[in-house]
C-alpha cells in the first residue's frame, strides 16, 4: 500500500507503508498494528494520559535496530500536546525536551505509522499548564534470572502485593510482554518519586532479607541466577515502564496486558500475551487496571 490520508475522529493523518511487516514471525503488518492501538484505544489512552511518553521505534521491523525518541519529531501534528520536561544529565546534552503527551485515537494512529511499538512512561503527571506533579503510582518491576521464569516472579509478585496491600496499596499485576512481571499499585494520593523508590527499596530488602533463595533486591546480575530481582528503581523522576497495553518490540507481538489475580493463580494462565488475544480477554476481564483509579 502507498501513502494514503486516514481520517481518525475528525483528524486526518498521513500513513504510509501499511503493508509494511514489522513482526516477520507473525506477518503482523504496520495496518495489524493500528488496528491493534485502535482496538485498546479507551484502555490505552487511560494510561498514556498526563504522561510525557518515550517511544522506542522499529522503523524496519524488529529484527532490526531500534531507536529511542523522546523529543517530539520533526512533522508532529499540530494537535498533539506537547510538554517541556527538564532532563539534567540527558545523553543529548540537552537541559529540557519536549515530550508528545498522547491524549487522543489519532495520536496512537500517528505513533503506529512511525513504528513506535513501545509506549513508555514515567509513574509522575504533568498539569493541565504542563507542571510536573508527583507519582501517583508506584511500579516494580519482577525480573526473574534463567531458569527462574515467569511462574516464578508471579510467585514473588504474590509476596509483594500481600506486602503492598498491607499497607492499604491495591495492586494490578501486568505480564510484561517480554520475560517477567510488573507490578502496579495505587494507595489514592500522589507521593514524590524519591519517596516512593525509598519504599520500593525497603520492600524489596525486606522481601530478599526473607526469602533469599527465591528474592532479590541487589541489582548485581552476576546474583541473578534462578532468583527473581525487584527493581525498584522504576520509580524515579528520569526512569520510565513499559506501559500497560503497549506493544513490545519483541519476536512476535507480545503486549504489555494488565491481568488479574485469580486469572494468575491458574497455572496455564501464567504466560505472555498476544495482541490477538486482547480484544477477548476485554471483553472477559474488563480492563484490571481500572482498580487503580479508585484505590
Amino acid at each position: 500500500m502507498s501513502a494514503s490520508t486516514l481520517d481518525v475522529d475528525g483528524r486526518s493523518l498521513k500513513v504510509s507503508n501499511l503493508d509494511k511487516v514489522l513482526y516477520p514471525h507473525d506477518q503482523t503488518t504496520k495496518y495489524d498494528v493500528i488496528r491493534y492501538v485502535l482496538s485498546v484505544a479507551e484502555q490505552l489512552l487511560a494510561q498514556l494520559a498526563h504522561r510525557p511518553c518515550t517511544r522506542k521505534r522499529w522503523p524496519n521491523g524488529v529484527e532490526a535496530d531500534a531507536f529511542f525518541e523522546k523529543n517530539v519529531p520533526r512533522g508532529t501534528p499540530d494537535w498533539v500536546r506537547t510538554v517541556e520536561v527538564a532532563t539534567p544529565g540527558s545523553s543529548t546534552g540537552r537541559d529540557s525536551l519536549v515530550f508528545p503527551v498522547i491524549e487522543h485515537r489519532a495520536d496512537l494512529v500517528w505513533l503506529a505509522n512511525l513504528a513506535a511499538l513501545e509506549l513508555h512512561t514515567p509513574q509522575w503527571t504533568v498539569g493541565p499548564r504542563g507542571g510536573i506533579r508527583d507519582a501517583d503510582r508506584l511500579v516494580i518491576d519482577l525480573d526473574p534470572g534463567a531458569p527462574a521464569g515467569l511462574e516464578e516472579a508471579v510467585r514473588v509478585g504474590h509476596l509483594v502485593r500481600d506486602r503492598l496491600e498491607a499497607d492499604g496499596w491495591t495492586t494490578v499485576p501486568v505480564t510484561s510482554g517480554s520475560k517477567g512481571l510488573h507490578l502496579y499499585a495505587s494507595r489514592g494520593r500522589e507521593s514524590s518519586p524519591d519517596m516512593l523508590r525509598d519504599y520500593a527499596r525497603e520492600i524489596a530488602d525486606e522481601l530478599s532479607g526473607e526469602h533469599p533463595d527465591r528474592v532479590l533486591s541487589a541489582m548485581r546480575r552476576a546474583d541473578r541466577t534462578g532468583k527473581v530481582f525487584l527493581d525498584w528503581s522504576q520509580n524515579v523522576r528520569a526512569k520510565t515502564t513499559v506501559t500497560p497495553y503497549s506493544l513490545r518490540g519483541r519476536s512476535r507481538p507480545w503486549v504489555a496486558a494488565p491481568r488479574t489475580w485469580d486469572e494468575l493463580d491458574d497455572p496455564p494462565a501464567v504466560r505472555q500475551i498476544l495482541f490477538s488475544e486482547m480484544g477477548h480477554r476485554l471483553e472477559r476481564y474488563g480492563d484490571p487496571m481500572a482498580a487503580l483509579t479508585t484505590a
